[in-house]
C-alpha cells in the first residue's frame, strides 16, 4: 500500500505551489525513482530518474513508463465538432475513423505553428487533441465564439501513460490482454481494466514501438502505475521519462524548441500535414498557400557536432554560421550513445541546407564545427514505431 503521507513530504521538496498541477501518477513515479520534474502545459512531469543515458538504453533495449499526463486533452463534442476540429487542421480530416489516431499540424492566421497535437477521433462528435506545451484550449475557445458552431470545448479527465520501448507489446498484453496484441500503428481501442475506463492507443514519443494507455479516472492513476510495474518488470519494464536522446535520433519536434508561432509547417518540411486542395475552410489556408507558393527561405536540418561528448541537452538555442554568417540556430542537440556522435536539430537559410554543408555552432561558448546530414539520425523510415 502507498504511503500518502511520505508521498505527501517528498513532494513538497520539489512543488512550485499550487500554480502548476500534479498529475494522477506524480506520486507514483516520485517512489519509483523520479528524481526531478519540470513542468508543462502548466503541470509536473518527471524528466530525471538518475541516469538519461541508461533511460535511453532502457527504451531501445526494453521498455519504460513514462508518467506524460502533461499531454493534456482538448475534447470537441457536439452535432459540429468534426467541421469545427477541421477547421483547427489544415490537415484533411474527411477519411478519419471512429478509432484512428492521427498527427496534424495546428497554425496561426499567418500559417505560425500553434501546436503539434495527436488527434484521436472518439466518435463521430467526439475528438481529442492529445496537446504538446502550449494553450490550446484557450485558442479553440476563442475560434468557437466566432465559428457560429454548435460545439462545446472542455478538458475532460484523461490522463496519458506512455509504455515505449521493444517489450512493449508483451507488457501490454500481460497487463491488459492479449486481444491487444494487433492493436495497428495509429489506431486505438477502449477497454476496461479493473472497473476503470482506459483508451489504448498505438502512439508515443520515442520513435519506438510503443502505446499510450489513456486512464480516464484521475482517481485510479496510483493504482494504475502499480499495476504496469508489477506486471511489466519480470518483463523488461522500468520506470522512465521521455528521452531527449530518442527523440532526437528519431528527429521529433519538440513545441516550444522546434518550432513556435514564428516558424511553419514548410519550414518544418510537414508539407504531408498540409491539405491545401480540399474544400473545407481551415485556420491558416490563405497564408500557408501563400507560403506554399512564395517558397521557403528556412529549412529544418540534422546536423553532427564534431568534439566531445555533449553533456546534457542545450539549454538555449545555439547560432549557426556559415563562412562567419550567420544562417540560423540549434533548436536541439544531444550526444547519442548509441551512434556515439553530437546530433542536433536545426533551422537554418536554404543555402546552408544541402546535405554535406559545413557550419560552425557556437555551443555555449565553445565554437564546433557541423556537417548537415539525413535525418532522422536513426531508423529513418520509423520501421522500429509502425512496424
Amino acid at each position: 500500500m502507498a504511503d500518502t503521507d511520505n508521498d505527501a513530504r517528498e513532494f513538497a521538496g520539489l512543488s512550485f505551489g499550487t500554480q502548476v498541477r500534479k498529475s494522477p501518477f506524480t506520486d507514483a513515479a516520485l517512489r519509483w525513482g523520479a528524481t526531478g520534474l519540470s513542468v508543462y502545459n502548466h503541470m509536473y512531469i518527471p524528466r530525471d530518474f538518475g541516469d538519461h543515458t541508461q533511460n535511453f538504453w532502457n527504451l531501445v533495449n526494453d521498455a519504460i513508463l513514462c508518467d506524460v499526463a502533461v499531454e493534456r486533452q482538448v475534447e470537441i463534442t457536439g452535432p459540429d465538432a468534426a467541421a469545427f476540429t477541421q477547421l483547427l487542421c489544415p490537415r484533411d480530416l474527411s477519411t478519419c475513423e471512429v478509432g484512428q489516431c492521427k498527427y496534424v499540424i495546428l497554425v496561426d492566421q499567418d500559417g505560425g505553428v500553434i501546436n503539434d497535437p495527436i488527434l484521436l477521433k472518439v466518435a463521430e462528435d467526439r475528438f481529442w487533441l492529445s496537446i504538446a506545451d502550449s494553450d490550446v484550449i484557450l485558442w479553440a475557445k476563442g475560434v468557437a465564439v466566432g465559428a457560429g458552431m454548435d460545439v462545446t470545448i472542455t478538458e475532460p479527465d484523461v490522463s496519458p501513460l506512455q509504455l515505449q520501448g521493444p517489450k512493449s507489446r508483451d507488457v501490454l498484453c500481460a497487463a491488459f490482454g492479449e486481444e491487444l496484441r494487433d492493436l495497428r500503428y495509429y489506431r486505438f481501442v477502449e477497454h476496461e481494466w479493473d472497473g476503470v475506463p482506459l483508451i489504448i492507443s498505438r502512439t508515443g514519443w520515442s520513435s519506438e514501438l510503443g502505446y499510450e494507455i489513456f486512464l480516464r479516472d484521475g482517481s485510479a492513476g496510483d493504482r494504475l502505475w502499480e499495476h504496469l510495474m508489477q506486471v511489466g518488470q519480470p518483463l523488461g519494464l522500468h520506470p522512465g521519462h521521455t528521452s531527449s536522446i530518442r527523440r532526437i535520433e528519431g528527429a521529433m519536434l519538440s513545441y516550444q524548441a522546434d518550432m513556435d508561432l514564428t516558424v511553419n509547417p514548410f519550414e518544418l518540411g510537414m508539407d504531408r500535414l498540409i491539405d491545401l486542395d480540399i474544400d473545407a475552410e481551415f485556420i491558416g489556408k490563405a497564408a500557408l498557400r501563400a507560403i506554399r507558393d512564395a517558397g521557403v527561405n528556412r529549412s529544418f536540418v540534422g546536423l553532427v557536432l564534431d568534439g566531445e561528448p555533449l553533456v546534457g541537452s542545450n539549454a538555449e538555442k545555439w547560432p549557426v554560421t556559415m563562412n562567419e554568417r550567420s544562417v540560423g540556430y540549434v533548436t536541439s542537440a544531444v550526444y547519442s550513445p548509441r551512434l556515439e556522435q553530437n546530433i542536433a536539430l536545426a533551422i537554418v537559410q536554404s543555402e546552408a541546407a544541402p546535405l554535406g554543408t559545413e557550419l560552425s555552432v557556437d555551443a555555449g561558448g565553445e565554437v564546433r564545427s557541423a556537417t548537415v546530414v539525413p535525418k532522422p539520425f536513426f531508423d529513418p523510415k520509423k520501421q522500429l514505431a509502425s512496424g
